[in-house]
C-alpha cells in the first residue's frame, strides 16, 4: 500500500445535515478507524473506569509534527486532565506530584520505546492561611501574589530491550503556566505563557501549563449514538474547556535513529505511585480516540496498564469491532466485511512509503515521518486529502482525525468512498504560530481587569498576608459579616427542628 492521495474536491457535497448525520453514526466508528488490531493507546477523555475518577493521570490527546517553524525539529504535545472547567477554583487545575509524566520514543519500529522523556512536579505554597490561589493581580511566574505555584524537571532517559542505560538531567525547577483564573486575577495572561517557556540546550524547548484543548469533535455519540436524531451534530463538545499541557521541541536528529530511518512511534504514559512507594502505569495514549468506543469494559483499565509489546491481546476487540455493527443496525449503513485487515497496515504499522518503518512490529503508536516537511497550507484531512505531513502521519493540531478516522474506518481504502464527518472541522480557537503551538486557555472569569495588583492587595487588606494595616476593617467585616450569616443559619436551623417537633 502506498501512500493515500485525493483531491478535496466535492468532499463536502452532501447538505451538511446528511453528512453529519452519517457522521453521527460513524462517530463511534472513528474510535474503530484510529485504532488497528493490537492497539494500547487512547484518547482518553474519561475512557475507562478507573482513570476516569483520577483526572491528574488522565492522557488526553497526543500531538507530534514536524515543527512548522523550525523544520529541523519535531514538536510533541501531550494532554492531561480531560474537561477543565475554567472556573474551577479555588482549587484550579495542576500536575500530580506522585506522578511520572512520560513521552516515549520508538526510533526503530520495534514497539518498544528507546528515549523517554521524563516530567515530575513540584507544588509550593506561600501563604496557606488563604483560599486564595492568588492573593493579588498576577503579572509575572515569580510574583508574590500567585500563591500557588508548580515547578518541573525533566529528564531524558535512554534504553536499550527496556533497560535503562543512561539518564540525564535536562532541566531543573522550571516553572509551569498557572490556570487562568481571569481577566482580574491574570489580566495578561499571554505574558506568563511566554514566561512558562524554557529553552533547553541544543534549541530545545519546553513548556507546562493550562492550555485550551485543542481535540474537536461532537461527543454526544455517547448518548445512544445521538438518540438515531442527527439534527443537533455539529457542536464541538470541548469547546470552552482547557487542559494540562506538556509541549517539548527537540532536534529531530536527537530522537530520530538515522537520516536513513527518520520515521519513530510516539506514546505518552503516567505512571502513579502506589502504597509500596513504586511506580505503576495508569494511563497510556498514542494514537487519537481508542479507548472509549472499541474496547469492551472488561478490558479498558488493562488497555491503560499495558505495553505497545503486548497489543496483539487487544487483537478481536478491533478486527471485529462491536460499534460498526450498531452502526449499521440504527443507521443502515453498511459495515465493512471482517475481519478488518484493510486498517492494519495504516493504523497499526503506518502507511507504506509514507510512515511505516522496516521491519517494523505491529503495535498502535502514533507514527511521524520527519523526513516529511510542514506543508504550507495543511488540510484538515491530512493524507486523505493528499497531505502527507498530516495524520496518520503524526498528528497536528488543525488535523480533523474524526473525519479522516470515519472515512477510512467505514471503507474509504476498500471501495466505499464517503465523506462521512461530525461536522466540527476546526477547533473553536487558533493556535499559536510558534511553540507551544496550542491556544490560551479560557480564563475562568470574565470580569473586568484589575488596575494593578497594589491596588488589589489595598483593598483587599493586608490581612492576607497577616500583617496589619488601615485596611484590615474590611477582612474584620467581612469576618463579622460571615458570623453573623452563621448565625443566622444556626437561627433558622434551631427554627426548623422546633417546627419539626411540633409535627
Amino acid at each position: 500500500m502506498t501512500a493515500i492521495s485525493r483531491t478535496g474536491a466535492g468532499r463536502r457535497g452532501v447538505a451538511t445535515l446528511i453528512c453529519g448525520a452519517l457522521a453521527a453514526g460513524g462517530l463511534a466508528a472513528a474510535g474503530a478507524a484510529a485504532l488497528a488490531p493490537g492497539a494500547a493507546y487512547a484518547s482518553s477523555h474519561r475512557e475507562a473506569p478507573l482513570i476516569s475518577g483520577t483526572p491528574q493521570y488522565d492522557n488526553t490527546d497526543v500531538y507530534a509534527f514536524v515543527s512548522p517553524d523550525k523544520p529541523d525539529s519535531t514538536t510533541i504535545i501531550a494532554n492531561w486532565i480531560p474537561f477543565e472547567e475554567p472556573a474551577g477554583g479555588p482549587n484550579f487545575f495542576q500536575f500530580a506530584e506522585d506522578a511520572q509524566y512520560d513521552l516515549h520514543i520508538d526510533n526503530n519500529g520495534d514497539a518498544k520505546d528507546d528515549l523517554i522523556f521524563r516530567y515530575t512536579f513540584n507544588t509550593h505554597t506561600k501563604n496557606k492561611k488563604t483560599f486564595l490561589y492568588n492573593t493579588g493581580v498576577v503579572e509575572s511566574l515569580d510574583d508574590p501574589d500567585l500563591n500557588i505555584t508548580q515547578t518541573y524537571d525533566l529528564e531524558l532517559i535512554k534504553l536499550k530491550n527496556k533497560r535503562v542505560e543512561h539518564e540525564t538531567k535536562l532541566a531543573d525547577d522550571v516553572p509551569v503556566a498557572p490556570s487562568n483564573v481571569g481577566k482580574a486575577s491574570m489580566p495578561y495572561y499571554s505574558k506568563l505563557r511566554d514566561q512558562a517557556i524554557y529553552k533547553l540546550p541544543n534549541d530545545a524547548k519546553t513548556f507546562a501549563g493550562q492550555a485550551d484543548d485543542p481535540f474537536f469533535l461532537d461527543l454526544r455519540v455517547f448518548d445512544l449514538l445521538y438518540g438515531g436524531d442527527l439534527s443537533e451534530v455539529g457542536n464541538d463538545t470541548l469547546k470552552g474547556y482547557n487542559v494540562n499541557s506538556i509541549a517539548l521541541q527537540v532536534p529531530t536528529d536527537l530522537i530520530a535513529e538515522s537520516k536513513h530511518q527518520p520515521i519513530v512511534g510516539i506514546w505518552s504514559t503516567t505512571q502513579r505511585r502506589n502504597a509500596q512507594g513504586y511506580y505503576e502505569q495508569v494511563s497510556r495514549l498514542g494514537n487519537p480516540l481508542v479507548n472509549e468506543v472499541v474496547n469492551p469494559i472488561k478490558d479498558k483499565d488493562k488497555f491503560n496498564a499495558s505495553e505497545p509489546k503486548d497489543d496483539a491481546q487487544f487483537l478481536k476487540n478491533v478486527t471485529n469491532p462491536e460499534l460498526p455493527k450498531l452502526i449499521e443496525a440504527i443507521y443502515k449503513i453498511k459495515a465493512p466485511a471482517e475481519p478488518r485487515n484493510d486498517l492494519v497496515d495504516v493504523f497499526l504499522k503506518g502507511v507504506k512509503g509514507l510512515n511505516q518503518p522496516p521491519y517494523v512490529t505491529p503495535s498502535e503508536e502514533l507514527r511521524l515521518n520527519t523526513s516529511i516537511k510542514p506543508s504550507m497550507h495543511p488540510k484538515r484531512l491530512g493524507v486523505l486529502d493528499g497531505d502527507n505531513a498530516g495524520f496518520p502521519n503524526g498528528r497536528r493540531l488543525t488535523d480533523d482525525v474524526i473525519d479522516a478516522s470515519l472515512q477510512v474506518v467505514e471503507g474509504e481504502l476498500v471501495g466505499s468512498k464517503n465523506d462521512l464527518g461530525d461536522a466540527v472541522d476546526k477547533n473553536d480557537k487558533s493556535f499559536e504560530k510558534y511553540f507551544p503551538y496550542v491556544a490560551l486557555p479560557t480564563e475562568g472569569s470574565r470580569g473586568k481587569t484589575a488596575k494593578s495588583s497594589a491596588d488589589t492587595k489595598s483593598a483587599l487588606g493586608d490581612g492576607l498576608t497577616g500583617a496589619t494595616s488601615e485596611n484590615t476593617p474590611l477582612i474584620a467585616a467581612s469576618a463579622g459579616a460571615g458570623a453573623a450569616g452563621i448565625l443566622l443559619i444556626g437561627g433558622g436551623l434551631m427554627w426548623w427542628r422546633r417546627m419539626r417537633r411540633n409535627y
